[in-house]
């Protein structure tokens, strides 16, 4: 599909088509292509910051709550699910050049695919247009949801963990990748958390994140929290 019908629908035309054509490269594509000299992970990584900053930044000058409170509903909006949904709306997922075994497997439905691709191309709009027009294309998939957003009912099980943990300050979580195993379009990973040097959990899932977040709920499972 043509990326000029996606350019329409965010309203924004890339000076440097290049961006938009990187940040639509899932990796099943340049492994498969052998003139793809680039994926979309390094811009995934850069989108997730800039999207961070954009989400602070509105839901601080926007919602009078507590610092904990804060933290739940930025957490409830660059999730996962949140981000997938916001792909969905602009259709991201027909415009990724993905593998053919990903193809086959529904990958442009996949929510970890379209997420990553999502923040992908706001890190794209970010170094093409800069932070006032990564903001733009931001915050109307935010705006209604933070000001119906309580965090009350928000299930962000690494916030949660780490809230308690921060209860005392000596104690430290963090997350260890243990494993990451399948091909492109169908691959699982693991992932310990650590309190301190111990295990406190373990969870897998089909992306990092998804992993991470299994493996808080354990531990709050195992603290009898949940």
């Amino acid at each position: 599909m043509s990326t000029k019908n996606l350019q329409r629908t965010i309203n924004y035309t890339f000076k440097d088509q290049m961006l938009l054509n990187t940040a639509l490269t899932h990796s099943s594509y340049k492994n498969e292509q052998k003139n793809v000299a680039n994926d979309n992970e390094r811009l995934e990584f850069l989108g997730d910051a800039v999207l961070s900053i954009i989400v602070a930044d509105y839901i601080f000058k926007h919602k009078k709550v507590a610092e904990g409170e804060l933290t739940k509903i930025r957490a409830s909006l660059v999730c996962e699910t949140a981000l997938a949904q916001f792909a969905e709306k602009i259709n991201l997922g027909s415009y990724l050049l993905l593998g053919k075994g990903e193809e086959h497997n529904g990958g442009r439905e996949r929510p970890s695919i379209v997420s990553d691709a999502f923040e992908a191309l706001i890190a794209a709009i970010y170094l093409d247009g800069g932070m006032d027009e990564a903001s733009r294309f931001v915050l109307p998939f935010i705006t209604d949801l933070v000001e119906n957003a309580t965090g009350a009912d928000l299930h962000d099980y690494k916030t949660q963990l780490q809230e308690i943990i921060q209860q005392n300050p000596e104690e430290k979580v963090v997350y260890h990748l243990i494993s990451e195993t399948g091909p492109d379009h169908d691959k699982e990973f693991v992932v310990h958390v650590l309190l301190n040097s111990n295990v406190i959990g373990k969870g897998a899932g089909k992306s990092k994140k998804g992993a991470e977040q299994a493996a808080a709920k354990e531990a709050l499972m195992l603290m009898g929290v949940l």
